[in-house]
C-alpha cells in the first residue's frame, strides 16, 4: 500500500503555474517538479513568477539571511 496517492485528475479551484510550459493550469496537469502551487484563484497563478521574484528579492535583500562577512 502506497503511503501517498498520486493524484491524475486536478481539483476544481485549485490553479497552478507550469514552470516548464509557462502556463495557468487547474489542478495539478504537470509533474509537482515543474509547478508552482496551489493557488486560490487564477489571478494568483498568472501572478505566480512575479510573486517568486518579490520573495526573492525580500530573502536577498533580508540581512538575517546572509552571514556576516
Amino acid at each position: 500500500m502506497a503511503l501517498f496517492k498520486k493524484r491524475t485528475v486536478g481539483k476544481p479551484g485549485e490553479w497552478y503555474y507550469c514552470l516548464e510550459h509557462q502556463k495557468v493550469e487547474e489542478g495539478p496537469e504537470c509533474p509537482a517538479k515543474d509547478r508552482f502551487g496551489p493557488y486560490a484563484s487564477r489571478a494568483e497563478a498568472e501572478h505566480a513568477m512575479q510573486t517568486a521574484q518579490e520573495r526573492n528579492l525580500e530573502w536577498e535583500s533580508d540581512p538575517k539571511w546572509h552571514d556576516k562577512g
